[in-house]
């Protein structure tokens, strides 16, 4: 009889113990996360958020622009962001000078006319 006392009084603290553990534990869920995950959650979205005006989407094209030069000179780099916003760089070298020029893009378009080798640039950047 004894022992059964013992093992029923065993039984009423195992479960209050386990009754007090789980009151102070947190509940299960996204809102329950500690403060520091929620700040790195933030932190994450403003990286994702400032990575999309990172110029990131890169292509450049080699080319002959004069007949009778060789060696592929000539280039026209686009240097675009996740909008296609950036700016299509063309520097074009004949046989006494070189010459670059620079264009912006907004939106993937460009208010002045594009080279074909300027247009090839900018769509090779287009993800």
């Amino acid at each position: 009889m004894l022992t059964l006392v013992v093992a029923l009084a065993a039984l009423a603290c195992a479960v209050l113990a386990l009754r007090a553990a789980r009151a102070g534990a947190s509940p299960v869920g996204p809102d329950a996360l500690p403060q520091d995950v929620l700040g790195l959650r933030q932190e994450v979205a403003a990286l994702r958020a400032e990575g999309r005006d990172a110029l990131r989407h890169l292509a450049a094209v080699r080319y002959d622009a004069f007949g009778d030069m060789g060696g592929h000179l000539s280039w026209s780099v686009a240097l675009l962001d996740d909008g296609g916003n950036g700016v299509v760089l063309t520097s074009i070298h004949g046989r006494s000078e070189a010459r670059t020029y620079a264009k912006s893009i907004a939106a993937w378009r460009c208010d002045q006319q594009l080279s074909p080798e300027e247009t090839e640039a900018v769509e090779a950047a287009r993800p």
